[in-house]
């Protein structure tokens, strides 16, 4: 199955990272969200498009918020688009 989008790629991602930071399998992080372990691994690949209810399982179960959780994946797809938010520069005044 394809990656459904840069988007859900990064969500996976960070999933992923958060889970072996922990040193968990995928297996131990369905156990406890109460989920399949090929369920976990499609959300992984960015394949899968979980809830909000999975969502809110998967951060629980990784001791985390879900807005840490979207904000981790959000930063991620920034830094792989290229799209850093560089600060505002201010604009030359026109009225000299």
């Amino acid at each position: 199955m394809p990656v459904r989008s840069p988007r859900h790629e990064a969500f996976g991602w960070t999933i992923r990272a958060l889970r072996q930071r922990r040193g968990m399998s995928q297996e131990a992080l369905a156990a406890k969200c109460e989920l399949d372990r090929t369920y976990i691994s499609g959300i992984e690949r960015g394949t899968r498009n979980p809830s909000l209810t999975n969502i809110l399982k998967i951060a629980d179960s990784l001791s985390v918020s879900a807005s840490e959780l979207f904000a981790a994946a959000q930063s991620r797809h920034d830094a792989v688009a290229g799209k850093l938010v560089e600060p505002r520069r201010r604009r030359a005044d026109s009225r000299a």
